[in-house]
C-alpha cells in the first residue's frame, strides 16, 4: 500500500466515530449499532469488546467488514491487531496496555491506520512521533463508560492537543448532542460516542443529529 492510502483514510476518520459496546444496552449489539452508524453517516465504527473471545471478535469483525466494505465508513478494531489483520480492517486502536505503535507498524506497514489513546499533550506528541495516524483524547467529560471518569481532561486539553499535533484528533468521553459542538469548536477532528447512540431511544436519529452538528460546526452545511 502507498502512503497516500493512509492519508486518505486519515481524512475519512474525521466526523462522527461510533464505538460499539454490547454491555451498555443489550438491545443494541455490535452488528445493530454498526448498521445504525453506517445508515446515519458515521465516519468510522470501532469494534470494542473487552470480554469477548478471539473467535467471537473475529466473527463480529468479519460481519462488520462486509457491512462497511462498500461504504465510506471506516472499520477500526479496538486493542487487537490480530483481529484487525484477520478481517482486513481499516485500522486498529491501541491503548496503554496494547502493542507499541512502532511494533504494530512493522507488522502492518502502510496497510492500516493506527490510533492511540492519550491523556495529555505529551502523550499525543509522542504517539505522532512513533507513527500513529490519529490520537484519541479523553475522557473529555465525565462518563460511566471509562473507569477514570472522574478525571475528565476537559475542552482545553482537546484544544491543546489539536495545536500540538499534525494528525487527526478524536475526542471521546461524555460527548452528547448537547455538548458535541463545544468539542468540535475546540478543534476535534472527530467526536467518538458510545452511550449517546447505544443508550438513545432512537439510535439512528442520534447518529444523524451528531453528524448534522458536526457538519454545521465544521462549516460544511
Amino acid at each position: 500500500m502507498q502512503a497516500g492510502w493512509r492519508d486518505e483514510r486519515r481524512q475519512r476518520i474525521c466526523g462522527v466515530y461510533v464505538i460499539t459496546d454490547r454491555y451498555i444496552n443489550p438491545l443494541h449489539d455490535h452488528i445493530s449499532i454498526s448498521k445504525t452508524a453506517i445508515e446515519g453517516g458515521a465516519s468510522a465504527i470501532q469494534l470494542r469488546d473487552k470480554r469477548a473471545t478471539t473467535r467471537e471478535l473475529i466473527s463480529w469483525a468479519l460481519r462488520m467488514r462486509q457491512m462497511t466494505a462498500c461504504t465510506r465508513t471506516l472499520l477500526i478494531i479496538n486493542d487487537r491487531l490480530d483481529v484487525a489483520m484477520a478481517c482486513k480492517a481499516d485500522g486498529v486502536h491501541l491503548g496503554d496496555d496494547d502493542m507499541p505503535i512502532e511494533i504494530a507498524r512493522e507488522l502492518v506497514g502502510e496497510s492500516m491506520l493506527i490510533g492511540r489513546s492519550v491523556d495529555n499533550v505529551e502523550q499525543a506528541v509522542e504517539a505522532e512521533r512513533m507513527g500513529a495516524d490519529y490520537v484519541s483524547i479523553g475522557a473529555v467529560f465525565p462518563t460511566a463508560t471509562k473507569p477514570n471518569a472522574a478525571q475528565a481532561v476537559g475542552i482545553e486539553t482537546v484544544r491543546a492537543v489539536k495545536m500540538a499535533v499534525n494528525i487527526p484528533v478524536v475526542a471521546i468521553g461524555g460527548i452528547t448532542v448537547e455538548n458535541a459542538h463545544l468539542v468540535i469548536e475546540a478543534g476535534a477532528d472527530a467526536i467518538a460516542v458510545i452511550s449517546a447512540v447505544a443508550m438513545s431511544d432512537e439510535p439512528l436519529a442520534a447518529v444523524k443529529e451528531l453528524v448534522r452538528i458536526y457538519e454545521i460546526h465544521r462549516g460544511r452545511l
